[in-house]
């Protein structure tokens, strides 16, 4: 089965709002991690992840 050499116009609309979705994501994430390492601190912050992990498990 072969590929089309270009996608039609709404897979790639759907393809750009995907990327970007996910690129704000992550933007979030990192801000997010960055606002709760200035705040807390390194030691609390990694004590945090580290019993959060360990919840998982």
């Amino acid at each position: 089965m072969q590929r089309p050499a270009q996608l039609a116009a709404s897979q790639r609309g759907i393809a750009s709002t995907i990327v970007t979705g996910s690129a704000a994501a992550a933007v979030a994430l990192l801000l997010g991690t960055l606002a709760l390492w200035a705040h807390y601190g390194t030691a609390v912050f990694f004590e945090m992840l580290a019993s959060g992990i360990a919840a998982c498990f």
